[in-house]
């Protein structure tokens, strides 16, 4: 068996596995589809890995890519790259390639780790100036030094002379999804990340008897509940596939057949589940803990997911990738009205802020931006400290002491109860027609509407320079409202100004690689039609 650590004061990532090899060596880590690991198999291979990358020439702090879909690699890829003392840059296989090629020149990535599923898309990759130096999880590749999975797991477990790694150094990279625009890189620490698996069992009361269902992709930061929590406690994380991901019905299956535990994704997964996943015929009884993240939950699903899974504890997870996680709001009753869930109260080991404009603090029941303290925050965005500036806000508490906190662009308010409240995005308050409208509100009403699956609101200035509200909507099964049945029900719920002047009825979304609406790509495809009817 590999590793000896029998504390539970770790400050690396990668002890975490050691420590449940240590202590659970035959339960299983990880498993995806008809493949498993166990703590102890997972402790071996990955220093099998980290001494690969070391004899390969890794330095400390040195990027490692991981283009890989959702498999049992990947957790194999992300300890060994932490026990080398690497820096872990997740890479969403489903992105252009200009993109991916963005990324690994942007962090100087030498090595990357993929499997052979991915062989197509790396032949497009390799064609350009990649910078590659190692591809691991592949034969060699166009005169590239490579390495299978299973030459790896052939080579030495042992560690002769491991880096010295501080809980201050980067842990991961994961770049924030969209479709324009540079990309930027959040650096998260050995510290943020053990910080926020901390909280989390905490906060949830995890332990090892529990079983993860992981749906996010690694590149998403939702991912690390899994990949990182899981290890600390001890639980088994069932990483769900991209085929089980593709076919709801089945996912129910896999809650069923694995005694799901715990499962934490977008709303929009558990919508899915609820509309297409014959809940009523699984038995689901271990399911403990439903956590929701990413975007708003409208409240008419979340009321009804409750209602057949009553045994079942829901929490509202909130916080911008650059801080893991800050708040939460648990229910454990199906909320009575379609009023939005709040956000709740921040969690231990965070202060929070609430900012007008001027940078003034508000008083509880007004409107401003929240800005956070943590210890899961990030360092910073990678080679954009013009970014990272405009990002954090500090103030001196007392002479000589600075605390930093990073603006989140959302608008709060505080009630009287000590709750936090998402009035909506700071940079999504319009003005139209002489008022200032949230976009979120008319978002949140369009989509409580009976006929309505899913809604979208976002602005488009016309060529008068006018700025006017356009609606999108998925339909219930089985519906067929029109534009103007839904610009009627509205009426009952929005002022005059605030009404979208129209509102486009689709099969579906384009969605981002983390599952949320692409806004962007959304107004991109409605363009001819709103500039033919608006101008």
């Amino acid at each position: 068996m590999v590793g000896t650590i029998t504390h539970n004061g770790n400050f690396l990532l990668s002890e975490n596995v050691l420590e449940s090899a240590f202590r659970r060596p035959d339960q299983t880590a990880f498993s995806c589809g008809n493949t498993s690991v166990t703590y102890e198999a997972l402790a071996e291979k990955m220093d099998q890995l980290a001494g690969l990358l070391l004899s390969s020439g890794l330095k400390k702090g040195d990027r490692v890519g991981i283009y890989l879909n959702r498999c049992l690699e990947t957790a194999i890829a992300i300890y060994g790259i932490l026990r080398a003392g690497g820096v872990y840059v997740p890479l969403d296989t489903n992105l252009p390639v200009n993109r991916t090629l963005f990324q690994l020149q942007d962090c100087d990535i030498r090595f990357l780790i993929t499997q052979e599923v991915q062989k197509r898309s790396l032949h497009k990759l390799l064609r350009e100036d990649h910078g590659l130096e190692l591809i691991i999880g592949l034969k060699p590749e166009e005169g590239l030094p490579g390495i299978s999975w299973n030459e790896l797991y052939e080579l030495p477990a042992r560690l002769d002379n491991p880096p010295k790694i501080m809980a201050q150094d980067l842990a991961y990279i994961m770049y924030t999804s969209g479709s324009t625009g540079r990309p930027k890189g959040m650096m998260h620490t050995h510290y943020s990340g053990l910080s926020y698996a901390q909280l989390t069992a905490k906060t949830y009361g995890l332990h090892a008897g529990d079983r993860f269902a992981n749906h996010s992709p690694i590149h998403f930061d939702i991912s690390t509940l899994g990949y990182f929590t899981a290890p600390m406690v001890g639980a088994t994380t069932v990483i769900l596939s991209d085929a089980h991901i593709k076919m709801t019905a089945s996912l129910s299956q896999v809650i069923e057949r694995e005694a799901i535990t715990v499962w934490y994704s977008v709303p929009l997964a558990l919508i899915q589940l609820l509309h297409r996943g014959v809940l009523e015929d699984r038995q689901v009884s271990r399911l403990r803990w439903v956590l929701f993240a990413g975007e708003v939950f409208p409240t008419k699903y979340l009321r009804e997911l409750m209602q057949i899974w009553p045994q079942a504890r829901f929490s509202n997870i909130y916080g911008p990738a650059e801080v893991n996680q800050c708040t939460y709001y648990h229910l454990d009753t199906p909320p009575p009205t379609d009023d939005p869930i709040p956000l709740g109260k921040v969690w231990e080991n965070t202060q929070m802020l609430i900012l007008d404009e001027q940078d003034r603090e508000v008083e509880a029941g007004e409107t401003g931006e929240l800005l956070i303290r943590s210890a899961t925050m990030m360092r910073g965005y990678w080679k954009r400290s013009d970014l990272t500036e405009k990002g954090f806000y500090h103030r001196e508490a007392v002479p000589g002491f600075r605390e930093t906190f990073y603006r989140t662009g959302d608008l709060v308010r505080l009630d009287e109860n000590g709750l936090l409240h998402f009035l909506g995005r700071k940079d999504q308050q319009i003005k139209t027609r002489g008022y200032r409208v949230e976009l979120e509100a008319v978002e949140h009403q369009l989509g409580t509407l009976d006929a309505v699956r899913e809604a979208a609101i976002f602005p488009y200035r016309n060529e008068k320079e006018e700025v006017v509200i356009i609606g999108a909507v998925i339909l219930q099964d089985g519906q067929s409202s029109g534009e103007k049945e839904l610009l009627t029900a509205l009426k009952e719920q929005l002022p005059w100004y605030a009404l979208p002047q129209s509102i486009f009825i689709l099969e579906d979304f384009p969605r981002t690689g983390t599952e949320k609406i692409d806004r962007p790509g959304l107004h991109q495809l409605l363009s001819e039609q709103i500039k033919q009817i608006h101008g």
